[in-house]
């Protein structure tokens, strides 16, 4: 078996020095405990890069693997990290259960330092998933093997990288990082294992140079600090607009956390920040005080050899790329909580997100309950990046498919806003994309027509706006209705464009690539030129499986001009 290794830094938001992949082969047994296969994780089974490429259902899957504790780790912690595992997992060391784990987005870890052996040590996963359940957190995964329709291959068991860590026994647990544009400050909350005697020391940079520090002796466990940014750092900026992080100027503070005892350092974490602020005020998105339109991309985050998982890490930075080179400046991530690693390079390269929990599909209480946990554990993996600025609860109505006529699923969508509002007041909250909205940030609309002529009248007066009902859905249910929420129309186009020998399916269908650029630029002209509309999503960025309605193929080759494409983003394409 080819050995394809993920090798990079697995969560780049918090770093430390030490750590260890356990990415690589593993033994895999289906079914039963009979370990008859070898897998390269974190790639499925269902993948190509995984060295086994079967599609069929299997409700349980086994891994196994051994390894060493280097002997300078002796003395610590050992963390046992998961990036995501699909769907539920008990975890087991050298035949001791330590954690079983439910949800197949958020990331997990667990201490195994008591399960520790001096020798050789065994960890093995039993990982089962409910494909044919639909009240499960699921996203595109598809409940039949062979994918059809908008939804896709299915993942099973582990999907995102697999890492250890050692600590020592006095560190830094958490850190969550608020940039404060407006006061030129930034907010640091802490929580970490410690003595009374220790102190928590933040250092800032900005390319090299000092930018502000603060030092604070532990009282307790949990805490917070402000530190104010050295004007004499930054004589350069004149406006807190040359301080902010954007798509145009991804700035980014570099920062070092050092836990420290009298002259022992137990623990050193680095991080990194954006001063960039997200609000609505008077019927306006606003990004750093300014009026900012979104031009997104629909971002499915599937890949023909990988599925749900990059084969590497330069596959996030070329997507990202290819969408910027095309005039579009973030992605609504869909369905799916990305590998940190596309936000890292996100953050670095000046790219927007919509962070988007992956939805199910029947309602029940099961799926309030794996939905809320998820929410909870994404939004406090992934707080500190500064590209993500919009979470999105729940898409058209999946997983609250009464919500037009149903108090308990309107009561859900209104909790989701507000639990998620609760847990991160920095950004836009989406509570059901697309339509029938209770209670949101931003009035997004999903619409598919096709003809530009229909779409410049629909988006010609906010009257207009509020009576269509593109996908045959009201925009707001229940006690929901319009209070000034900037309009956004969040999907749209899909257009189908057969390059390759790849057959399949979109919304409207191009013959040719000039064919094509008229009608992508007849669905985006009439946005542009509406002064309703304050942003759009286009569906979508690349084909998948049998979606041929992207911007790009499956394998990220060109179906047009990207040029082309930009003029029309720019409202620039001669006739």
């Amino acid at each position: 078996m080819e050995q394809i290794l993920r090798t990079e830094y697995p969560r780049p938001q918090f770093v430390r020095a030490e750590w260890m992949t356990l990415n690589g082969v593993w033994d895999l047994a289906f079914d039963e405990e009979i370990y008859d296969q070898k897998i390269n994780v974190p790639f499925t089974y269902e993948s190509k890069l995984s060295g086994i490429e079967r599609r069929e259902f299997h409700e349980k899957i086994w891994y196994r693997r051994t390894f060493d504790i280097p002997e300078t780790w002796k003395e610590k912690k050992i963390i046992l990290h998961f990036g995501a595992v699909d769907y539920e997992c008990q975890i087991m060391i050298n035949g001791n259960m330590v954690m079983r784990h439910v949800g197949g987005q958020s990331s997990f870890f667990v201490d195994i330092t008591d399960f520790l052996a001096d020798r050789e040590n065994e960890l093995k996963l039993c990982v089962k998933d409910f494909h044919q359940e639909l009240d499960i957190v699921r996203g595109k995964q598809y409940w039949k093997e062979v994918s059809e329709g908008i939804f896709y291959t299915t993942t099973t068991g582990i999907w995102q990288s697999v890492w250890l860590e050692p600590i020592a026994y006095k560190h830094i647990q958490k850190m969550r990082i608020t940039p404060l544009l407006d006061e030129r400050s930034v907010k640091f909350s802490y929580e970490a294992e410690c003595s009374q005697n220790c102190t928590l020391e933040a250092a800032v940079s900005f390319e090299g140079a000092d930018a502000g520090s603060f030092s604070v002796s532990l009282k307790s466990r949990k805490g917070e600090f402000t530190v104010k940014i050295e004007e004499e750092a930054l004589v350069c900026w004149n406006t807190v607009e040359d301080l902010a992080w954007s798509p145009e100027n991804p700035r980014l503070f570099d920062v070092v956390f050092t836990l420290r005892e009298g002259e022992t350092i137990w623990d050193s974490v680095q991080s990194y920040f954006g001063m960039r602020k997200v609000s609505v005020e008077n019927g306006r998105f606003l990004l750093n005080n300014r009026p900012y339109y979104q031009k997104l991309l629909l971002d499915q985050g599937y890949w023909p050899e990988g599925l749900l998982t990059a084969p590497s890490d330069e596959a996030f930075v070329r997507d990202i790329r290819l969408a910027k080179e095309m005039g579009f400046n973030g992605v609504r991530k869909h369905q799916k909580v990305e590998d940190p690693r596309f936000l890292y390079h996100a953050d670095h390269m000046g790219f927007l997100v919509w962070g988007e929990m992956a939805s199910g599909y029947s309602y029940s209480g099961r799926l309030v309950e794996d939905t809320v946990k998820e929410w909870m554990r994404e939004i406090d993996r992934d707080y500190n990046h500064p590209s993500i600025v919009a979470w999105t609860a729940l898409n058209e109505s999946w997983g609250v498919l009464e919500a037009a006529h149903s108090k308990e699923q309107q009561s859900f969508c209104k909790a989701m806003y507000a639990l998620i509002k609760s847990l991160d007041n920095t950004r836009a909250v989406i509570d059901n994309d697309g339509w029938e909205h209770v209670e949101t940030d931003l009035l997004t609309i999903h619409d598919y027509e096709s003809e530009r002529e229909i779409l410049a009248k629909r988006y010609g007066s906010m009257e207009r706006i509020l009576k269509e009902q593109p996908a045959g859905r009201s925009l707001y249910a229940g006690e929901g209705c319009y209070r000034n929420e900037p309009v956004l129309v969040t999907e749209f186009g899909g257009i189908s464009f057969q390059k390759d020998a790849t057959e399949g399916w979109g919304y409207s269908t191009a013959v040719s690539e000039e064919d094509f650029v008229r009608r992508y630029r007849d669905v985006v002209q009439p946005l542009l030129e509406s002064e309703y509309v304050q942003g759009f999503c286009y569906t979508q960025l690349t084909d998948v499986e049998q979606e041929i309605n992207g911007l790009y193929t499956y394998d990220r080759k060109t179906k047009v001009d990207p040029e082309l494409i930009r003029k029309i983003n720019e409202n620039k394409l001669e006739d």
